[in-house]
């Protein structure tokens, strides 16, 4: 009779050598914090001299943060699940710049083509 109690012919689990430690979630914490209290500060003591240029640079410090977070909290990397979840990461990223991308365009197109009305009671004589 031969002992089958260890046998993992079929095991496929694969952790893609990544180990969750106390050192990785306050390293992530850490930085997080960084990249929260950067853009704060430049917000508040308005150290880029357009409110553009400090739009942009929030957006990066906020993209960077994204994948820290992923990183260190969500650790995803190219090997766990057999590269499935960095390929859905991928997809919904593709989405979400496609989604925010067709908004910020429709939302200056709708500005730029509104009709000025500089009285607000001449808005109730129009037809």
């Amino acid at each position: 009779m031969a002992d089958h109690a260890h046998d993992h012919h079929g095991d496929t689990h694969d952790d893609g050598d990544f180990h969750v430690s106390f050192k990785g979630y306050a390293a992530g914490f850490i930085l997080s914090v960084i990249l929260t209290a950067i853009p704060f500060w430049l917000v508040m003591a308005k150290v880029l001299p357009t409110p553009k240029m400090t739009g942009l640079v929030i957006l990066g410090f906020a993209a960077v943060q994204m994948v820290v977070h992923m990183i260190y909290f969500l650790h995803m990397n190219a090997k766990v699940e057999g590269g499935w979840s960095m390929l859905a990461l991928l997809f919904t990223v593709a989405l979400v710049v496609i989604m925010l991308a067709g908004s910020v365009w429709v939302m200056y197109h709708m500005n730029a083509n509104m009709m000025p009305t500089p009285d607000p009671a001449a808005m109730r004589n129009m037809p």
